[in-house]
């Protein structure tokens, strides 16, 4: 990722079908324990907090109901890959 990218343009680019799994791998790859095992709902919240904690540390930015991302932000995070590439 060389340039900012929306969060929610992400998530669009997934899809919903395949967001939960999306969601959670973003869980795992940030070190959240049992991710897998997570009511949906609490998934939601934490994905939003780790978010949150990214744009504490500079590689996110939150704006109206959206963080974009920095660039670099979501290096390593295999799951992402396949979306990222969709860039303009």
């Amino acid at each position: 990722m060389t340039s900012p990218l929306s969060w929610r343009e992400l998530e669009t680019r997934v899809g919903l079908d395949a967001l939960p799994d999306f969601h959670r791998a973003f869980l795992t790859w940030r070190g959240v324990e049992d991710a897998a095992g997570m009511p949906l709902r609490r998934v939601g919240q934490r994905v939003e907090a780790e978010l949150n904690r990214m744009a504490q540390t500079g590689q996110a930015q939150r704006g109206e109901g959206d963080w974009t991302l920095a660039p670099g932000a979501l290096d390593g995070f295999e799951a992402a890959g396949p979306y990222l590439g969709a860039e303009g």
